[in-house]
């Protein structure tokens, strides 16, 4: 409980904490602490290990492809540091998984890679579906790629997203 009280009182407390159904986390000491700050607890389902799995292999890929291996020693290095990873990852890392193109050719040609799941809460069938961008709908905010890409490898970060209106 140590470090968890350590994290409440150095960064102040979340609205949500999430975890999954792990014993330490669901544990009478450390839900009590969460309740007693008035945060939010929130679990993912009982045989959900696999939700996560895109964002941890993408976090993985961020750790030691970039930060373990410049170290950056502030904050600030660390946002361009970032920045100039991700405009790399999407636009120049070709990813296995994707036939080896990158996710900006992916994304502009509706092909290769994709998610096979299945959608158990939508599909009558539980047939698998896959998961890709399909387009744009009303009021989602894109971020303008191009020159995003343009800053990042010149060291500045993004400074702007565009919102998209109803067509």
């Amino acid at each position: 409980m140590d470090c968890l009280e350590d994290a409440l009182r150095e960064h102040g407390k979340p609205e949500v904490f999430n975890s999954d159904q792990g014993s330490q986390f669901t544990s009478e000491a450390f839900t009590g602490v969460l309740n007693r700050e008035g945060v939010t607890i929130s679990m993912d389902g009982r045989g959900r290990a696999y939700d996560n799995i895109f964002v941890e292999r993408l976090w993985r890929s961020v750790k030691h492809e970039d930060v373990y291996l410049n170290a950056y020693a502030t904050m600030g290095e660390l946002m361009v540091g970032l920045t100039k990873y991700f405009a790399f990852y999407n636009t120049e890392r070709p990813h296995q998984s994707m036939d080896n193109q990158t996710p900006q050719e992916v994304h502009k040609t509706s092909s290769g890679g994709g998610a096979m799941i299945v959608d158990k809460y939508r599909s009558q069938e539980r047939l698998p579906v896959a998961l890709r961008s399909s387009g744009t709908a009303a009021g989602e905010v894109r971020i303008e790629i191009e020159p995003a890409i343009q800053q990042a490898k010149t060291g500045a970060a993004p400074t702007s997203c565009e919102k998209l209106s109803a067509t």
